[in-house]
């Protein structure tokens, strides 16, 4: 097992996968990750339904799919690299949709306020994609079905109190993936005042990868 530095310092979204099954119990160890999070007065309004069945996974895949098509490409055409461009097209297209699990994250509006719902699931979300790869699977975070509205929560059965958030992929990735694009924390910390150079992070260097051989 890596530890935890590698492991926040490695991961990445995946948007191809393996058909190889991911187990219950290993699906449970990482959703049991998701729910130490921490939420707005510990109130844990996270909830998780795990989709296995493939006309699920499939109509998951169609709503990306739909929307991805319907002008979220183009959008993207403007702000991505034509290479990562190409990459999330293939997710949006199918590759998303065929992991063997997909986890739709979604909140109960009963159990927190509206203001803090989403910094309430979101840390759930970064656990799971963080347990995930410390497994060794591939996962990506996603909110395009989303887009679709009632469309998602219908076929889930979705009570009006239960909200989605997110859609997470889990599944074996057909080759190890190259490290994540950073910018550096130079760029991002500011120490007092914005502008001023918070003295730590010139020196601040993410550790080498472990070498990994494809699956």
């Amino acid at each position: 097992m890596p530890d935890f530095f590698e492991v926040v310092h490695t991961q990445r979204a995946a948007r191809s996968f393996l058909p190889d099954d991911v187990d219950d119990e290993t699906v449970a160890r990482i959703l049991t990750a998701a729910t130490h999070a921490p939420s707005a007065e510990n109130s844990q309004p996270f909830v998780f339904v795990v989709v296995r069945d493939p006309a699920l996974r499939a109509t998951i895949g169609e709503l990306t799919a739909r929307i991805w098509q319907g002008g979220a490409r183009a959008l993207e055409e403007e702000r991505l690299s034509p290479a990562f461009l190409r990459d999330v097209d293939r997710g949006a297209m199918g590759g998303i949709a065929a992991a063997p699990v997909l986890v739709v994250v979604c909140g109960d509006t009963r159990l927190t306020y509206p203001q803090s719902m989403h910094a309430s699931v979101f840390p759930a979300v970064q656990n799971l994609l963080l347990a995930a790869h410390a497994l060794g699977l591939g996962s990506t975070l996603t909110t395009m079905p989303l887009l679709a509205g009632g469309e998602l929560s219908g076929p889930l059965g979705l009570p009006p109190e239960v909200v989605p958030v997110a859609v997470v992929p889990l599944g074996h990735l057909p080759a190890p993936l190259g490290p994540p694009r950073r910018r550096p924390l130079a760029e991002k910390a500011h120490l007092d005042r914005y502008g001023t150079p918070f003295p730590g992070a010139a020196a601040a260097t993410p550790p080498a990868p472990r070498s990994e051989k494809p699956r």
